[in-house]
């Protein structure tokens, strides 16, 4: 298992120090938040890819049916070509509530589902690091004849992880089709409590519907997210299937009390 932690709130300078402090205690990934409207996420993590050398960096998690495809395939290759191939990239719906909804009107869930499936193909096709054509419902593009960016340095592309909400066939497909699983539970009556039970049927669930689909488990990430309060809890996540334990503590928004509790967790190191 591998092991990250989450910034609730800070601005460039914050995730930059916050990240170098976070390597050097051996954390695996350091991750922000991407927000509407408020502080850039990609400027964040670009200041932490200058202040480290080896951790992981990425969104947890960006709400791409909200943001341009083409935008965001740019900032993660140039993300992922200035740490050296060190970009997570993580998706979902986004939230409905109305911090979200600031300039524009919520289209329904289904057609957040829409925009999301075709930002991803969009976006897989555009780090290939050649003129693309694209025409969907939603989306399009016309092959570009000049100054096509560089893709990524990871290839095919650096990993998507997607949020999949268990037991719901439609989202957990399209978890399954990328590079790794941020699990929620859905149950018919509404949102659950996930547990190491339910995320062990989930996996199994994934690993069946890529086999199904000429793919393995190689590579593939399962994310585990709380606050660790049990030093045991995160293993019981791995023995479930997860590969990533996300330390997210989500209690405070202000600035100052973030980075004086963020300093003291991420220097006491990884539950490992």
């Amino acid at each position: 298992m591998r092991y990250g932690w989450v910034l609730p709130y800070g601005d460039a300078r914050t995730a930059a120090d916050l990240a170098a402090l976070a390597e050097r205690h051996r954390w695996d990934g350091f991750f922000v938040w991407e927000a509407v409207w408020g502080i850039d996420a990609w400027v964040a993590l670009a200041a932490a890819a200058m202040r480290t050398e080896r951790i992981r960096l990425g969104t947890m998690l960006t709400p791409l049916p909200r943001r341009r495809p083409w935008d965001v395939a740019g900032q993660v290759a140039t993300l992922d070509n200035l740490s050296g191939g060190r970009t997570i990239l993580s998706v979902g719906l986004g939230a409905p509530d109305d911090r979200w909804w600031l300039f524009e009107d919520d289209p329904g869930r289904r057609v957040r589902a829409e925009r999301l499936d075709e930002g991803l193909e969009l976006m897989g096709r555009l780090w290939s690091g050649e003129p693309v054509s694209f025409e969907g419902a939603h989306y399009r593009a016309r092959p570009a004849d000049r100054l096509v960016p560089p893709p990524p340095v990871q290839r095919p592309r650096a990993p998507v992880w997607v949020v999949g909400a268990w037991p719901r066939p439609k989202s957990m497909r399209r978890a399954a089709a990328w590079d790794g699983w941020i699990p929620n539970y859905a149950p018919r009556e509404g949102e659950g409590e996930l547990t190491p039970e339910l995320l062990r049927a989930g996996v199994e669930w994934v690993r069946e519907r890529r086999a199904a689909a000429g793919l393995t488990m190689d590579g593939y990430d399962v994310v585990a997210e709380g606050t660790t309060t049990d030093p045991g809890e995160p293993a019981e996540w791995a023995a479930a299937g997860a590969t990533w334990w996300l330390e997210a503590d989500w209690s405070s928004m202000d600035p100052d009390a973030v980075r004086e509790a963020a300093r003291a967790r991420l220097s006491a190191g990884p539950p490992r």
